[in-house]
């Protein structure tokens, strides 16, 4: 086969790899997902298309007679040469890894506000070697992903949303405290953590009521809840005067 009609093999390979790879990356990148989603497609779609245009780059160097003979060559030796590349490319390797394993165990996420060391700011990118974050200051941090996935990372974004829902009730000190705090625990007794004390005695006893909602709605809703409750067992039991 003529030199001309392999170097056309080659470039044929690598532009149908760099259409290929292309539509992949638009196909996934036109979806809208969630951060924790769109970090985890963000860098799979990364990794295969690196995956897709090494593969057509090898397949296309192989039509070559000089280049597949110096492969066989190579493969022959893929053990000694495997230990030298994986020594020499430790940290490239290490930091590819640790982008996929951020990817999947998500430390952090597109979006979120990070804090490392001293530098703070938000995620813009994460790549498959490196993680890029906007800090305070307008300027660009450029985090190697093994340093990502080893240090100690304050994210100030991805929180808890469940909150604990809590409201006050005052009763005379002529009232028996353990019973109003015993009424008052049957009150909130099939609520999430629930949980009933005395937390102040000054011209009147406050007893504090609290219980865990799902979030801040859920929460405003069940403190009003509460109170309502709460009043109700009181004042029928005689114990709010």
């Amino acid at each position: 086969m003529p030199v001309w009609e392999r170097i056309t093999i080659v470039a044929a390979v690598l532009a149908i790899t760099a259409v290929v790879a292309k539509l992949i990356d638009h196909a996934i990148a036109r979806r809208e997902l969630d951060p924790a989603a769109k970090t985890r497609y963000r860098v799979l779609r990364r990794t295969a298309a690196t995956a897709i245009v090494a593969i057509g780059v090898f397949s296309a160097l192989l039509v070559i007679p000089q280049v597949r003979a110096i492969a066989g060559g190579l493969l022959a030796s893929s053990a000694v040469l495997g230990l030298v590349i994986g020594f020499a490319a430790r940290t490239t390797l290490g930091n590819f890894v640790a982008g996929i394993l951020i990817a999947f165990t998500q430390p952090v996420r597109l979006g979120d506000r990070i804090v490392i060391g001293e530098q703070s700011g938000i995620v813009e990118e994460i790549g498959l070697t490196y993680t890029f974050v906007r800090t305070d200051g307008n300027s660009r941090l450029v985090i190697p992903n093994e340093r990502l996935a080893s240090d100690t990372i304050e994210n100030t974004t991805i929180i808890d949303r469940e909150k604990v829902a809590e409201v006050t009730v005052q009763v005379p000190l002529t009232q028996d405290l353990d019973a109003v705090v015993g009424l008052l625990r049957e009150q909130v007794a099939s609520e999430r953590d629930p949980d009933v004390e005395v937390t102040d005695i000054t011209d009147k006893a406050t007893i504090s009521l609290r219980a865990r909602a799902a979030d801040e709605h859920r929460a405003r809703e069940l403190e009003n809840d509460l109170r309502m409750r709460a009043h109700r067992a009181l004042r029928a039991a005689g114990m709010l005067a």
